[in-house]
């Protein structure tokens, strides 16, 4: 099975400025086969990268329906949009339980993707338990420091895996957090990961559309 390669833009003015290039490198990616890339910019540009072909993720969506939810993004918006789902409980962007529980129940219901964002062994089971689609375990520690979870602390990757396993075989992990190359998606999938989440190891290059393809394998 191919990995998944979800790549956070998260707000950097770099991802915003070589969105063209990403998105170019994103669909070659995609079209060999080696591995699959979802991207996930900041909502007003995944609207227009939808249009790629390439599958998007929002980087967020609120616990809220259609109503009176001023500055919210209920999950149905994206549905119609045409985003392929979510990433939940990113580190910058806690949620309560109950509202984690909510969104992954109906990102499912309306058939998107739901990864839901985990810091430990523990948090990746209580995770499993809702039935999302992925979990992706980042030490936030470990986030935007160049150094891979997957070599640094590599029992959280094993003993994520497992510990999701055994709640819920059916759902998927992902490493994130200091992952930049080829080396790093090599590693997390030798650890039992099913991909890799990242952001600033190639959104901050100097060639994001290159490192992304380095990072693939192509």
């Amino acid at each position: 099975m191919k990995p998944l390669i979800i790549l956070n833009f998260k707000a950097y003015q770099e991802g915003v400025l070589k969105l063209k290039e990403i998105v170019k490198s994103a669909k070659e990616i995609n079209e060999s086969e080696v591995a699959e890339v979802y991207l996930a910019p900041p909502i007003i540009y995944a609207l227009r990268t939808v249009e790629s072909g390439v599958p998007v993720l929002a980087q967020h969506v609120d616990a809220v329906s259609f109503g009176s939810n001023t500055g919210r993004i209920p999950p149905e918006m994206i549905a119609q949009a045409g985003l392929k789902g979510s990433i939940i409980n990113h580190s910058e962007r806690r949620l309560r339980l109950a509202d984690i529980e909510f969104l992954t129940s109906k990102l499912r219901e309306l058939g998107l993707v739901s990864v839901v964002c985990t810091n430990n062994i523990e948090t990746s089971r209580s995770a499993a338990a809702l039935n999302p689609d992925y979990v992706a375990v980042e030490p936030p520690e470990l986030i935007g420091s160049g150094i891979p979870v997957s070599k640094a602390e590599p029992e959280i990757v094993e003993g994520s895996v497992k510990a999701v396993k055994t709640i819920n075989p059916s759902v998927k992990v992902l490493c994130g957090a200091g992952i930049s190359t080829h080396e790093d998606l090599e590693a997390a999938v030798e650890l039992g990961a099913e991909g890799v989440l990242l952001a600033s190891g190639v959104i901050k290059a100097e060639k994001p559309g290159e490192k992304l393809k380095e990072l693939a394998g192509i």
